[in-house]
């Protein structure tokens, strides 16, 4: 695995608490919703049992998304931040050209994403469109909603 999952050592402890809840409580809640949907007989026509086991797959397929991430993880370390660029761990201040709207992101991983508080993902459009960018570049962004201008004003940390 390449690619780099970029995260705050808050988001690499949430990520191993869930990752152990999976392992050691959540696979034998589901082992154990499988064995009583397997004491009620005929598992062709077993309602219970299909959900469970689409449960069961669910749950690994989680635990193998965590672990790659955890195996993958690169933790943002405040220190070490260069501020000349827009980068993983920069609050980034921009101007909607269009609009004149000002905005203030912080660019995170995935990990720590959290729109609603200006926490945005180094791998969505904007985040993207932002990294490597320099104060007094406009960032010309893809959005679902059509071409963003962004013109960045201020990088801090």
């Amino acid at each position: 695995m390449d690619e780099k999952t970029f995260m705050t050592s808050e988001g690499l402890e949430r990520l191993k608490e869930r990752l152990d809840y999976l392992k050691s409580t959540k696979r034998q809640e589901v082992a154990d919703k499988i064995a009583e949907a397997r004491s009620y007989g005929d598992l062709s026509e077993n309602s219970e049992y299909d959900i469970a086991r689409d449960e069961q797959r669910s749950v690994e397929q989680e635990i193998f998304d965590l672990e790659n991430k955890l195996k993958s993880a690169e933790i943002i370390d405040p220190k070490k931040i260069n501020t000349n660029r827009v980068n993983v761990g920069c609050r980034v201040n921009v101007i909607n050209q269009k609009t004149g709207a000002k905005f203030e992101y912080t660019i995170v991983g995935d990990v720590d994403s959290d729109p609603l508080n200006g926490k945005i993902s180094n791998q969505s459009p904007i985040g993207a469109g932002l990294i490597n960018k320099k104060v007094g570049e406009i960032a010309a962004i893809k959005t679902p909603a059509g071409i963003v201008e962004l013109k960045i004003t201020k990088i801090k940390i």
